[in-house]
């Protein structure tokens, strides 16, 4: 795992030079660059890997997917959404360069991420499209920005969908969070040449451990502190926001972890994927 980290780390910075405008591609690359997890990037890697196909050909569309999750951090972070001023122990992006060029920078990762797909790709026209047409049914109002309006107009109750709590959170967790570990898994899959059953599986195992991470990261927000989490605790809770921890309690909230990442294992364990594996025993033990 700290090799493909590494990997896709060299990526982000030979990608994302900085040219004039500089405050620009600085604030673009001041997000990205956060040290981080890299989940995102290092699964699909991974579910190439696992597929049969050569990880060289998915690096850059797994550089794309974190450009386009730092996209979301930082729009998420803006004093209009979240307003949070710090990221990953950092203070974050419109806390440095101001919020006109980070609503900038976010558009800028959202239209260059899928450039370096394109220019970086070594592979076929067809799987080319393919990869696009997920990135950008993933990031657009059906699915990434679909989640976080909901997310926003669930504050204090509001805007439920189908009036019912259960839905909008599942909604929300599915859109907002899901869906990026789905493209990932997805699209590196794909990019291996796998058959529609196995992107079926990688899909599903996506979006089972994308519930499991949100609710996870709901609960790190009631037990943890800034300096393991680095970013503000409990602004969740303040907000009025909907979580699986404010509907459900938190016990309920661990067992549904625990379920969520049993599923995980049902569909992984068949294949020898050791760092797939390890990050799903990681976030059960971190929440016992």
């Amino acid at each position: 795992m700290n090799k493909y980290i590494e990997l896709v780390d060299k990526k982000l910075n030979e990608y994302l030079k900085i040219e004039y405008p500089e405050d620009i591609f600085k604030s673009m690359k001041y997000t990205v660059t956060l040290t981080g997890k890299r989940l995102r990037p290092v699964m699909c890697l991974e579910a190439c890997r696992i597929m049969g196909g050569d990880i060289n050909k998915a690096i850059p569309t797994a550089c794309a997917i974190e450009m386009l999750h730092a996209q979301s951090l930082i729009h998420d972070d803006l004093p209009c959404m979240d307003n949070d001023d710090f990221r990953r122990g950092k203070p974050s992006n419109h806390k440095v360069f101001g919020e006109a060029i980070a609503v900038l920078a976010g558009d800028a990762l959202l239209s260059f991420a899928p450039q370096v797909i394109i220019e970086k790709s070594e592979l076929s026209s067809d799987i080319i499209l393919k990869v696009l047409h997920e990135f950008v049914k993933s990031a657009g109002a059906y699915q990434l920005i679909g989640g976080q309006v909901a997310d926003i107009l669930s504050e204090n109750g509001r805007g439920k969908l189908n009036d019912s709590d259960e839905e909008t959170l599942k909604y929300i967790h599915t859109n907002k969070t899901a869906v990026l570990f789905k493209l990932a898994l997805k699209t590196g899959a794909i990019i291996a040449g796998a058959g529609v059953n196995e992107i079926t599986e990688m899909e599903n195992f996506g979006q089972k451990f994308g519930l499991a991470f949100q609710i996870y990261d709901d609960i790190l927000d009631e037990i943890s502190t800034f300096e393991e989490l680095g970013k503000t605790i409990g602004k969740d809770k303040e907000a009025g926001k909907l979580t699986y921890v404010t509907l459900y309690g938190l016990d309920n909230a661990r067992a549904k972890v625990k379920e969520l990442i049993a599923d995980c294992h049902n569909i992984i364990d068949k294949y020898n994927s050791d760092i797939l594996k390890s990050i799903l025993n990681k976030i059960v033990d971190k929440i016992k």
